[in-house]
């Protein structure tokens, strides 16, 4: 079945926000960021995965189950060693709100898309020091 094409675009012209107070940064697919490579440096990591835990499906949830469902993923997240960061996804023309997301720190592709499976993502950004941002489709 796939994810809506529609939905792919949004998600490539999306800004993903880290916050950090020395190094803020905002990914985008397909353009490397000096501020995440320097994040990663810092933490001795050589890939972060940018996900959220808002609307699984890409289909829009009420507030209450978007942050319930997030609180689960800090939770989850916050149980493994990974170095986390609090962000969000932005979409550039404001035609949806922003999602609460975390930058996990260190790791791998392959649990950072079990991570997005397990909370019903259509995809997350995967990125590895030194290279471009990647939207990673799992649907």
């Amino acid at each position: 079945m796939g994810v809506p094409r529609s939905l792919v675009t949004a998600y490539r012209a999306a800004h993903y926000v880290v916050f950090d107070e020395e190094r803020p940064a905002v990914l985008h697919i397909g353009e490397r960021c000096a501020a995440l490579d320097e994040l990663l440096e810092q933490e001795n990591a050589w890939s972060a995965a940018f996900v959220t835990a808002f609307n699984p499906g890409g289909l829009p949830r009420h507030e209450s189950e978007n942050v319930e469902a997030f609180g689960r993923l800090c939770e989850d997240v916050n149980a493994t060693p990974y170095a986390v960061y609090l962000g969000e996804g932005r979409d550039p023309k404001g035609e949806w709100p922003p999602e609460a997301s975390l930058l996990v720190v260190g790791i791998s592709r392959a649990d950072a898309e079990s991570l997005g499976r397990r909370f019903g993502q259509n995809a997350i950004v995967f990125v590895e020091r030194g290279g471009a941002p990647e939207l990673v489709l799992l649907a």
